[in-house]
C-alpha cells in the first residue's frame, strides 16, 4: 500500500471518478491536491488568458464544496499556487509520497504535464485513468500511449470511427456500447489522512482574494447565479432537469438564445469534472425508462457523443488541434485584423445578432450553443479573421471552456477540422429572422449597430492609414 498524492484537475468531484477510486485502493495515506498555476492568468495563448476571471471563480466554488466533502471524512484539501512541475515533486520529496493520481485529459498541453511529471519522479508511482469521459478508453481499442505522443496530422491518419462524427456514432449505435457510472461510495475502509508539510493556500482564502480583486485573475461579477458551482450544485441541477418536462422537448428548443430551460445546462458541470456524461447518460435512461423516450431525449446522448467524439479526436490530434491549417489539405484564407477582432472581441460588429452574443458572454461567461456557432462564423466568414484567436477568446472567456469541445469545434467551423463540408457559414439576417425575429435578445443585451461597429477599412480590405502609407 502507498502514500499517495491524489491531484484533482477538471474532475472536481467525488462520486464517479474512477482514478480517485483507484489510488485510494493502493493508498494506506492520501492527501488531496489542486494546484493553481499562476501561468493560467499570463496573456500567452493569442494574446488571451488560459482561465478567466470567471471560469476560475466557478473553479474555486467548486474547490470549496470539494474541501466541505472531504472534512465531513477526515481529510483536508491543500491548495498550491505556482507550477505544478515545480510545486509537485517538492510536496513528494518532502512528504515521501511513492504514488501521484490523477485524471488523464485529452488535450496534449495537460497529458504533456502529466508525462513530464512522470519523467520528474521516476522512482514514484503515476496512476492516471480517464475521468470525465463516456469510456474509460478509445472504445475500438485499448490506449497504449498518452496523448502527447499521437500527433496525427489529417483524417488520413486517424482510425475509421474518428474519421466522422458520423462514423463515431454509428459505431457507438451499432456495437451498443453502453456507458455505465461508477457507483462505488466512499469505501469504509478509506486510507488515512496524510498531512503533508508545505505553504498551503484554501478555496477560500482564494476565493476573498479573487472578489476582492487581488488576484492576477481579475475582480469577476460572480458567475450567473444560476449556476450553483460544484459537485452538490450539479448534481441538484442533475436532479432539477430530470425531474422537470425539459428533457421530453429538448431537441425542440435547445437552439434559443437566451432560456434557461432551453437546454440543459450541464456544460459548466462536465467542463470542470463536478459531474461526469456517464452520470448524465444513465439518467437519461432512466428518464426514458420512467418518463418518455423519444427524439428529444435521444438528443441528449447525440451531444453527449459529439463530446465524446472531440475528445477522442483531441487525443488523437496532439498539438495539431492548435495548428491553423488543422487537419485540412489547405490552410483558410484568413489573417489577423486587430481591428476587426477586438471589436468582435467586445460585440461592436456591424452584425446585431452577433454583437448581443458576445455582450452576453462579456457579462456572464455562457453563451447558447447556436450563439457560439454564430459568433464563430461571423469571425471567419465576414471577418476573415484567424480562427485561432477566437477560440483562445472562447477559452478566456467561458466559464465551462473545454479544450477539445472549444477547439474542436472552432476547427470544425473553420473547415480544418472533419467536417466533410469543408467548414460552416451561417447566414446571420436568416439566423437572427429565425432565432430572434422580434430582436428581444437583441434589445436586452444591447447588440445593435452603432457607428463604432464599422471599421476603417477600404474596399479591397486594407486599412486606411496603410493605404495611405503606401502612397
Amino acid at each position: 500500500m502507498h502514500t499517495s498524492l491524489y491531484w484533482f484537475s477538471n474532475d472536481l468531484r467525488l462520486a464517479d471518478n474512477p482514478a480517485l477510486t483507484h489510488v485510494m485502493s493502493q493508498s494506506e495515506q492520501l492527501a488531496f491536491l489542486y494546484v493553481v498555476d499562476p501561468a493560467w492568468f499570463t496573456s500567452r495563448n493569442y494574446h488571451h488568458r488560459l482561465v478567466g476571471e470567471r471560469r476560475y471563480a466557478f473553479i474555486l466554488e467548486s474547490l470549496l464544496d470539494i474541501e466541505q466533502q472531504l472534512a465531513s471524512k477526515g481529510h483536508r484539501l491543500y491548495v498550491v499556487e505556482g507550477d505544478p512541475l515545480v510545486e509537485i515533486p517538492q510536496l513528494v520529496d518532502r512528504n515521501n509520497i511513492d504514488l501521484i493520481g490523477g485524471a488523464k485529459q485529452s488535450g496534449w498541453f495537460e497529458s504533456a504535464l502529466w508525462q513530464q511529471l512522470h519523467e520528474r519522479l521516476p522512482q514514484q508511482t503515476v496512476a492516471v485513468q480517464w475521468n470525465n469521459y463516456l469510456y474509460p478508453s478509445e472504445p475500438w481499442r485499448s490506449l497504449d500511449t498518452m496523448a502527447a505522443n499521437n500527433t496525427a496530422a489529417g483524417t488520413n491518419q486517424l482510425p475509421k470511427p474518428l474519421k466522422s462524427f458520423t462514423s463515431f456514432r454509428h459505431y457507438i449505435e451499432n456495437n451498443a456500447i453502453n456507458p455505465e457510472p461508477d457507483l462505488v461510495d466512499w469505501p469504509a475502509d478509506s486510507p488515512a489522512p496524510l498531512s503533508l508539510q508545505g505553504d498551503f493556500s484554501s478555496a477560500g482564502e482564494l476565493y476573498a482574494k479573487l472578489q476582492s480583486g487581488a488576484t492576477a485573475a481579475g475582480k469577476p461579477p460572480i458567475t450567473m447565479a444560476t449556476f450553483n458551482a460544484g459537485e452538490r450544485g450539479g448534481q441538484a441541477h442533475l436532479n432539477d432537469y430530470f425531474n422537470s418536462a425539459a428533457p421530453s422537448t429538448y431537441k425542440q428548443t435547445r437552439n434559443a438564445l437566451d432560456d434557461w430551460q432551453a437546454s440543459t445546462k450541464f456544460s459548466p458541470y462536465l467542463a470542470n469534472g463536478n459531474m461526469s456524461a456517464r452520470q448524465i447518460w444513465a439518467a437519461v435512461e432512466q428518464y426514458e425508462s420512467k418518463v418518455v423516450k423519444n427524439e428529444d431525449t435521444y438528443w441528449i446522448k447525440f451531444e453527449l457523443l459529439w463530446r465524446e467524439y472531440f475528445h477522442w479526436l483531441a487525443q488523437r490530434q496532439g498539438v495539431g488541434l492548435f495548428q491553423f491549417q488543422g487537419m485540412a489539405k489547405t490552410a483558410p484564407l484568413t489573417s489577423y485584423f486587430s481591428e476587426r477582432f477586438k471589436k468582435w472581441c467586445a460585440g461592436n460588429t456591424p452584425y446585431p445578432l452577433v454583437n448581443a452574443c458576445m455582450k452576453q458572454l462579456n457579462a456572464t461567461g455562457y453563451m447558447s450553443n447556436r450563439g457560439r456557432q454564430l459568433v464563430a462564423s461571423c469571425l471567419v466568414n465576414e471577418l476573415a479573421v484567424d480562427w485561432r484567436y477566437g477560440a483562445a477568446y472562447f477559452q478566456q472567456q467561458l466559464i465551462d471552456h473545454d479544450v477539445a469541445s472549444n477547439w474542436g469545434n472552432w476547427q470544425y467551423l473553420a473547415g480544418v477540422g472533419v467536417d466533410p463540408r469543408g467548414g460552416r457559414s451561417f447566414n446571420l439576417t436568416k439566423q437572427t429572422q429565425i432565432y430572434d425575429p422580434n430582436g428581444d435578445f437583441i434589445r436586452k443585451w444591447k447588440g445593435q449597430v452603432s457607428e463604432q461597429s464599422l471599421d476603417s477599412w477600404d474596399a479591397v480590405g486594407w486599412p486606411i492609414e496603410a493605404t495611405a502609407a503606401l502612397k
